[in-house]
């Protein structure tokens, strides 16, 4: 999902905010979480995860094209950790019932 998908939706959802007013607190938030990870804070939205800032050393590296050794810089890379509750809602069972409809038309399909 594009960010401009998500205020999309948060505006179909909520018809009496203006969409202007939503992309604003969407980008806030993301700055937010943005300037917390670059202060090297952690940011923990309950049920939903954590995002932190893990640090990658300088070393040396190699320009694919050339082969030429390279410096590349130390440099901060965004994690993200799922939490429990969106862990276990990605990860519910499916329905009896709809594992069999599935079979069900994967037979049907396998029989034209």
């Amino acid at each position: 999902m594009l960010k401009s998908e998500l205020i999309r939706r948060i505006s179909s959802q909520n018809p009496h905010l203006y969409e202007r007013d939503i992309e604003k607190i969407v980008n806030a938030i993301i700055d937010q979480i943005v300037d917390a990870l670059r202060r090297g804070d952690r940011v923990e939205l309950r049920g939903f995860g954590a995002f932190s800032a893990k640090r990658r050393g300088a070393r040396q590296g190699r320009n694919p094209r050339t082969g030429a050794v390279v410096q590349v810089a130390q440099k901060a890379v965004p994690h993200f950790k799922m939490g429990k509750e969106i862990r276990a809602r990605l990860n519910r069972e499916i329905a009896p019932s709809a594992l069999t409809d599935t079979r069900a038309l994967a037979s049907n399909q396998d029989s034209d």
